[in-house]
């Protein structure tokens, strides 16, 4: 698939740490607990760390105690783009920045949480970066 954003491993290599490398360029995932908005209630738009693309708000955040931010919907249905996944002997849906193709999460269905759309964006701190609303 081509995207808006394309660049060489190399420069990707360049640009990013080797953590965030491991997980927006090959699909790793940061262990749990430990990303930086994990926990966050931070009023702002959520962004792909890789290429800037605005995808998800704050206001669609919510508290799954998974480990990981959880989204229940994006900022706009364009901004992500979702692919399966049948890697760890499961098939699950992963969720990539559709502006650049780099991997941001996954997204579960039916999981009960009481919220909107019945689904949870499972992301990556490290995928993102979060640009806090103007007071």
């Amino acid at each position: 698939m081509a995207y808006d954003v394309e660049k060489p491993d190399e420069q990707w290599r360049a640009e990013l740490t080797p953590a965030e490398y491991a997980v927006l360029r090959k699909a790793g995932t940061e262990p749990a607990f430990v990303g930086e908005y994990t926990d966050t209630t931070t009023a702002g738009v959520y962004s792909c760390r890789a290429c800037g693309a605005e995808l998800f708000r704050s206001d669609t955040k919510f508290a799954s105690h998974c480990g990981w931010p959880s989204f229940y919907d994006p900022k706009d249905s364009d901004a992500v783009e979702l692919l399966q996944d049948n890697s760890l002997g499961m098939t699950r849906t992963e969720v990539r920045c559709a502006r650049c193709g780099s991997h941001l999460g996954h997204v579960f269905e039916g999981e009960g949480y009481p919220t909107p759309t019945d689904q949870r964006y499972c992301i990556n701190s490290i995928s993102l970066t979060l640009a806090p609303d103007e007071s």
